[in-house]
């Protein structure tokens, strides 16, 4: 009887598990600002301010590499480079198209949406 239960335990955490930690990383993060000052007549003024910030990647510098999905959302600056000529940027191949995220040129497949070769900097 005491094993049935240890088993039946230890199979519902190792399902329930990957729930949580999903749920944790999902979450918001929240920082905790508290500001002490004397205030008139010697009193103590305590300010506490609770700061949430969303997982909001297009603030992130993305930092792309070949093999990659591209996903426009994440990337800074987006626009289709049309003049990649006036870049000094090759002639994209058939399927392919250049891509500005930030101050990176990125060349992409149109309809997969891969990756297939990021320049640094090439874009000022």
């Amino acid at each position: 009887m005491m094993k049935k239960f240890l088993m039946a335990l230890a199979a519902t955490t190792m399902i329930a598990s990957p729930m949580v930690t999903a749920q944790a990383q999902a979450a918001p993060h929240r920082e905790v600002h508290r500001v002490v000052k004397q205030g008139p007549h010697g009193r103590t003024v305590v300010r506490q301010k609770t700061v949430v910030r969303k997982n909001d990647y297009r603030n992130n510098n993305r930092h792309w590499a070949k093999g990659q999905r591209f996903d426009r959302r994440y990337a800074n600056n987006y626009r289709v480079v049309d003049n990649y000529r006036n870049y000094r940027l090759s002639t994209p191949p058939r399927g392919y198209h250049w891509v500005r995220s930030g101050n990176d040129a990125v060349l992409v497949a149109i309809a997969s949406g891969i990756i297939g070769a990021v320049i640094g900097g090439a874009l000022r």
